[in-house]
């Protein structure tokens, strides 16, 4: 009977624990595509880097492209 609560106590343990790293991975996309990438862009340009902050703002947006088309079908 014990046996059979630990093992159920720890595919319990298991299943939070992956909840937990799929909610970071997610909370982390959310904090690098909203708020890390536009002041990467915008200190790029202020620092006068307008030749590299251009490319990175082109492969964003054919990523964001490509990505939204693969969703609409």
């Amino acid at each position: 009977m014990v046996a059979v609560l630990f093992f159920l106590m720890f595919m319990f343990f298991g299943k939070m624990i992956m909840f937990g790293i799929k909610a970071a991975f997610g909370i982390g996309k959310f904090a690098i595509g909203l708020i890390l990438m536009p002041v990467l862009i915008i200190g790029l340009i202020v620092a006068g880097l307008i030749y590299i902050a251009l490319p990175v703002l082109v492969i964003a947006g054919i990523v964001l492209l490509v990505r939204k088309a693969d969703t609409a079908v």
